[in-house]
């Protein structure tokens, strides 16, 4: 048994100083077996409790002897003299009882400090977990203009009902009070606000400021008290194009070089998808017929196996821009992407917001949405066409929702009319061609393709 230290008192124990050299020593106060206080170069002091734990081993030494130990383990008790020589006492035996139950401190106390870490990050308000995403997220935007407008979804419906709450309380029916009020009338702002108030919970949750599921999550979760956004009525009015702007768009347009502006402008004339049109190939096109038919199942088409192809007549503008497109060797994309393959949605989107940008740089006041005030989208362009059949023509209102890909009328009228007009409807898009162009007149059924 090595021999029990002298016991220091605090006087002493404050007069102690280092040796010299460089590295920390440590010295028995005595009282506690084990007990020593670290002096550094420097002379600052700490406590510091050196024990053994753990189960007995055995090992055979070099001479063939056998040697029984247990693990040794030094455990930091605090600084001196925040710690008194009395509290560094009473921390080496409440450190040494809980050894002998078999419990670690260092590794209860990090299991402490772990819990008061997660604590305290749970404590994050939703106002300030949206400032700090929102931080990150803006950086993907081009202008102060549009990174305000993103903004500005989230700070007006959601801050003012869950910016100083805490991320971790946030229930669907907190969510429920931002969506509802605004989810029928206002449904292409509510569905984005959803969708930023879902990523800005799931960041809270990535960064260990919340735990369990996401109560901004639409399926399975929301779809179950809200109303599917395609199944309202105004959820399909995009920002769109308003009729006025529809000219002075198509020449700015018309002035921007690129695959991506070629198939914005064949989206514009032909009133379809987005999908529709970045997989669009040579084979589905007959330019001698004027007809681009798109079977059902196409990528990206919206149209399902069950339902009849789709056509699509091509007036003389259309077939013009078809025949100007260079093709791709190997591929038989109408419009691909520089480093091949089809062009990607962002694509078209972009070249909305640089037009809409452009614009406003130029003094004017950009391409926004009537009733949002938002800026005009690609899907937007086929609500303008809508709007535009009917304040600015007679053509049947049917007509135009066959040009859509929309069902017309109930099912059993559906089942009998299985006609898509697409003659009919070639007269219809040469006129809104005209309008593209600027040709604001009234046009009849029957007009010249």
């Amino acid at each position: 048994m090595p021999p029990r230290a002298k016991e220091l008192n605090a006087m002493q124990v404050k007069n102690l100083r280092h040796p010299g050299g460089e590295k920390p020593v440590k010295m028995a106060v005595g009282g506690v077996s084990g007990l020593l206080i670290q002096i550094t170069p420097n002379e600052a002091k700490s406590w510091v409790l050196r024990t053994r734990f753990g189960d007995w081993t055995e090992r055979r030494l070099a001479n063939g002897k056998i040697e029984r130990g247990r693990k040794k383990r030094e455990i930091g008790l605090g600084p001196f003299p925040e710690i008194s020589l009395k509290a560094a006492k009473e921390r080496a035996l409440e450190a040494k009882d809980k050894l002998a139950q078999g419990i670690d401190p260092i590794a209860e106390r990090k299991a402490a400090q772990a819990a008061l870490m997660a604590a305290a990050r749970r404590g994050m308000t939703f106002a300030d977990a949206w400032k700090e995403y929102a931080a990150e997220k803006v950086k993907e935007f081009s202008t102060d203009r549009y990174r305000a407008q993103w903004r500005a979804t989230v700070d007006t419906y959601a801050i003012p009902e869950l910016g100083p709450m805490l991320v971790q309380d946030i229930t669907l029916q907190d969510v429920l009070r931002v969506l509802q009020p605004i989810w029928n009338e206002k449904t292409v702002t509510a569905v984005k606000v959803r969708e930023r108030l879902e990523k800005v919970l799931a960041y809270a949750t990535v960064h260990g400021h919340r735990t369990g599921d996401n109560p901004a999550r639409w399926r399975g979760n929301l779809d179950m008290v809200l109303t599917a956004p395609s199944k309202i009525s105004d959820a399909q009015n995009y920002p769109a194009l308003q009729l006025d702007d529809v000219a002075r768009w198509w020449t700015a347009l018309q002035a921007r070089d690129g695959m991506g502006a070629k198939a914005l402008a064949f989206q514009a004339m032909t009133a379809t998808r987005s999908g529709a049109i970045r997989f669009a190939t040579w084979s589905e096109i007959d330019l001698k017929a004027k007809v681009w038919t798109i079977q059902p199942g196409r990528q990206s088409s919206k149209i399902t196996t069950k339902e009849n192809a789709k056509r699509i007549p091509l007036t003389d503008d259309m077939v013009t821009l078809l025949e100007g497109l260079p093709r791709l060797d190997g591929s038989d994309l109408v419009f691909w992407a520089p480093r091949g393959g089809a062009l990607s949605d962002a694509t078209l989107g972009k070249m909305m917001r640089t037009i809409h940008e452009a614009d406003i740089k130029a003094g004017g006041k950009g391409y926004v949405d009537a009733k949002t005030g938002e800026q005009a989208v690609p899907h937007g362009l086929r609500s303008a066409f809508r709007t535009w059949i009917s304040e600015r023509t007679t053509f049947d209102g049917d007509l135009a929702e066959v040009a859509l890909f929309h069902k017309v009328g109930n099912k059993v009228q559906q089942a009998y009319d299985r006609s898509d007009m697409v003659e009919k409807r070639r007269g219809m898009m040469a006129a809104w061609g005209r309008f593209l162009h600027g040709a604001d007149v009234i046009e009849m059924q029957g007009a010249r393709a």
